[in-house]
């Protein structure tokens, strides 16, 4: 156990059960802090409690179903239609709340189940299996019910993140993404976390959180069990890994979500209690929205390290208007801090009511020495410059719909990118397009019946991104270009598919 100087928190849990206890929010302690200074405030709190409540996507649930007769031993197993993995043992399985349903695809998934589960309400469940001597059932269906689980755990890998990037688009066209729809040029800005209620920033140094801390999870008590996947505090991205009973939580405080375009998540709501044991500790809760920054990224760069667009604060974000390269862009939050208040309080009328006694972890999560590291890829990610043909083919813009046809059939391609005096490219010629302008009898200018706007790739850019694109527009074939908008080749969908081919 974690020793302390000032207070313990066999000292703090004595006041719980007599009453005397003295609780505030962690949006109440700037001010008590300011006015008290540190040492006061130590002296005059017990506890500060925190909350959030936002999208969780590395969230899921173990269930038991129990054993059927005769028995079977579950190799999949479909909840209303969604996964859930099963290679735990005969009847256990895990359900992510981002797997998706067969049938209803990113409308619904493992998420909506969950909160379904909560709710009361009942879920189908269909398995398979290969059958044995000891478990012969190959096909199960039944109905049931949270209270028919022997056990409902909620296990999340990794939540509560102690702040989170911001996002915006610097793309000409929307993106969809966990942050939301993302409007092109710069639209809007999204952005989640709960800022100065956050339950890792009022304890930055992590000396109360830990493996076995008691925590408010989704309106039932939790515990933190570890450090989350992804924890990052050398750089204020720490996580935690959570647990807690699925049977004892509030709808409330559990609510399955669809994204558009991206995918489903779980909204949970946490609760963490700060037991000021010390100056220290009552400093750190003294953290304003003013104090905490977070950067700006460019989803529009659909790649691991996005560019840093600016700084900014949750106080400014909470404004409802963000500066970005002297444009005001309106923000817009993807979690509750409504519901993050909420629980915060509901937290407090816990430790009040002396139904909620905090707990010191008995490992505290790691503040030094983890380092979060890229995935290791051991073969080299193949770019357009790998694959495009370098010799194209362009044709100045005002020739006309003939010209283009003899170089199309002279040259037997079918993609001709159109350029202006100045060399730039300002349009695009398909041989499909030049099949209907002469059905149409339209033999004039190419200015007439060509793609204006051009959809292009980089060439530094990866294969995969620009396959994506092709997908995305419906189209066969990208001009390559450079930053003066210059025709440096182009890469068509055969090109990528001999790429595969190959590998």
């Amino acid at each position: 156990m974690i020793t302390v100087t000032d207070k313990t928190i066999q000292d703090i849990n004595a006041k719980i059960a007599n009453g005397s206890v003295h609780v505030v929010t962690a949006e109440e302690m700037p001010d008590i802090v300011a006015e008290l200074g540190p040492d006061g405030a130590a002296k005059e709190i017990d506890i500060v409690t925190t909350g959030t409540f936002g999208a969780m996507c590395s969230s899921g649930a173990f269930l038991n179903l129990g054993h059927s007769d005769p028995p079977i031993k579950m190799q999949k197993v479909w909840l209303n239609d969604v996964e859930a993995y099963a290679g735990l043992a005969a009847i256990d399985a895990y359900l992510g709340a981002t797997q998706l349903s067969k049938s209803r695809g990113m409308e619904y998934g493992g998420a909506h189940v969950i909160e379904d589960l909560v709710a009361g309400k009942s879920i189908d469940i269909h398995a398979t299996a290969y059958g044995t001597d000891c478990y012969p059932r190959k096909v199960l269906d039944t109905t049931v019910t949270i209270d028919d689980l022997n056990q409902a755990t909620m296990f999340n890998p990794r939540n509560g993140y102690q702040r989170y990037n911001v996002a915006t688009n610097c793309s000409g066209r929307t993106l969809y993404t966990y942050m939301g729809t993302l409007l092109p040029d710069c639209g809007n800005v999204t952005y989640s976390g709960a800022g100065v209620l956050s339950p890792m920033y009022n304890d930055p140094t992590y000396q109360t959180i830990g493996v076995g801390s008691r925590i408010f999870l989704c309106g039932a008590q939790g515990y933190v069990t570890g450090q989350g996947t992804q924890h990052d505090p050398a750089n204020n991205f720490a996580t935690m890994m959570v647990q807690g009973d699925l049977k004892q939580m509030d709808k409330k405080y559990v609510r399955g979500a669809s994204f558009h375009g991206y995918g489903t998540s779980l909204y949970v709501g946490i609760g963490i209690p700060i037991p000021i044991l010390n100056a220290d500790i009552a400093k750190a809760t003294a953290v304003t929205d003013a104090d905490i920054t977070v950067d700006v990224l460019d989803y529009g760069v659909a790649r691991r390290s996005r560019p840093v667009l600016r700084e900014v604060t949750y106080e400014e974000l909470k404004s409802g208007m963000i500066d970005i390269n002297g444009r005001e862009i309106t923000t817009s939050p993807m979690s509750s801090f409504h519901d993050a208040r909420a629980i915060a309080g509901e937290l407090k009328d816990w430790i009040q009511k002396g139904t909620f006694y905090p707990t010191l972890p008995v490992e505290r999560l790691p503040n030094i020495g983890v380092e979060f590291k890229p995935m290791k890829q051991i073969g080299e990610q193949p770019t357009v410059a790998d694959v495009m043909a370098k010799r194209v083919t362009t044709i100045q813009q005002g020739l006309t719909v003939e010209n283009a046809a003899k170089m199309i059939m002279e040259g037997n391609f079918n993609h001709l990118p159109v350029v202006s005096d100045e060399d730039r490219l300002v349009g695009i010629i398909t041989a499909w397009d030049i099949a209907k302008a002469v059905a149409k009898n339209k033999r004039d200018k190419l200015d007439d019946i060509m793609t204006r706007a051009v959809v292009t790739a980089d060439a530094t850019e990866p294969i995969d991104i620009v396959a994506r694109r092709l997908e995305q527009h419906n189209i066969s074939a990208l001009p390559v270009v450079d930053k003066h908008s210059r025709v440096r080749g182009i890469i068509t969908s055969d090109d990528i598919s001999k790429l595969v081919a190959r590998r």
